[in-house]
């Protein structure tokens, strides 16, 4: 399951990053991929929060 959830992590992380590239490349402005930027960093907290309530069983 963690491993599941740490590949989804970089997943989204890869995701942010290519919105970036979106905004830097003048293919997208802040404001059209504001929405799908705040999705991936609550999905990001989300799967952070619930890989350290694992790790912390785990334990």
């Amino acid at each position: 399951m963690i491993n599941k959830k740490k590949i989804f992590e970089e997943e989204a992380d890869e995701t942010e990053y290519r919105l970036e590239i979106l905004v830097e490349a003048g293919l997208a402005s802040e404001e059209q991929i504001a929405y799908l930027h705040k999705e991936t960093d609550e999905m990001l907290a989300m799967t952070a929060a619930s890989l350290k309530t694992l790790r912390n069983r785990k334990s």
